[in-house]
């Protein structure tokens, strides 16, 4: 084969694969469909069709719960006295300090939701979805705390058990803050502010009762935001009907020793 017929060949390789992409790109251009944040359907029933793993509404729902994990990561840093200095202001000030509201509070959010919703006030989706939605959300939450604390294996800071990292309560108290925050937020921003409140103090617990590192809090605190965030970003279908478009799906799994969170995205 000549010079001049290769170059043609590569040419019209490049003309079929741009001519392919080009398809491919129209047809999920026609596929996607994005609801805006006042859209009444988008807050009824808060149906995430559609969305890419680089949609601002992914990028919206990772970027605080990242954050919040690598600041809790950088402190395991064996040249990291933080988590050290934490403690010892705790023992200095508070050394006595123990209290059990946190075992309740990491919960109450979720009470809150559906006692909002058996009074009338109604959230962004019906009991069945959001009901989904909570189980998606604690299957996560317990698989990635439950991995992480078997791997990681660090000792509590009051009992050395190895199962501090990261904080299992911090994680179902921001997870259940980040629920009521996406149900009822829109409605009044202070729904918001009270629960990740909450969160935030059972955190603060877990430190004071000397039961974790600040590591631990911080790592929880993400592991929860990122969770429900996920939970909700891949709700892809209200009950009964289903999506027929791309699909990102979330499927949590465990096999005996390993916990993982597998991300599927599929473009019908």
């Amino acid at each position: 084969m000549t010079r001049d017929s290769n170059l043609d060949l590569n040419k019209n390789i490049l003309k079929v694969a741009s001519t392919l992409n080009h398809k491919f790109n129209a047809q999920h251009d026609l596929k996607t469909r994005y609801l805006k944040s006042d859209d009444p359907t988008f807050q009824k029933n808060l149906f995430i069709k559609n969305t890419p793993l680089k949609s601002v509404a992914f990028r919206r729902a990772v970027i605080a719960p990242v954050l919040f994990i690598a600041a809790g990561v950088s402190t395991l840093d064996g040249d990291n006295d933080d988590n050290y200095e934490v403690q010892e202001e705790r023992n200095k000030y508070i050394p006595n300090f123990r209290h059990h509201a946190d075992d309740y509070l990491q919960h109450s959010p979720i009470l809150i939701v559906y006692g909002l919703n058996w009074l009338g006030v109604e959230g962004k989706n019906d009991f069945a979805n959001r009901t989904a939605i909570l189980i998606k959300t604690e299957m996560m939450v317990g698989i990635l705390t439950f991995s992480l604390k078997r791997i990681t294996a660090v000792p509590r800071p009051d009992t050395k058990q190895l199962t501090s990292f990261p904080s299992g309560h911090t994680a179902q108290a921001f997870a259940a803050a980040t629920f009521m925050a996406r149900e009822y937020g829109h409605k009044n921003i202070w729904y918001s502010i009270g629960a990740y409140t909450v969160a935030t103090g059972v955190g603060a617990m877990r430190v004071m009762n000397n039961r974790h590192w600040i590591s631990d809090v911080m790592v929880g605190a993400g592991i929860g935001i990122l969770s429900t965030n996920m939970a909700y970003l891949t709700h892809q279908y209200r009950w009964g009907k289903k999506n027929k478009g791309g699909q990102t799906t979330v499927m949590p799994s465990y096999d005996g020793q390993t916990g993982m969170v597998n991300i599927i995205h599929r473009i019908n």
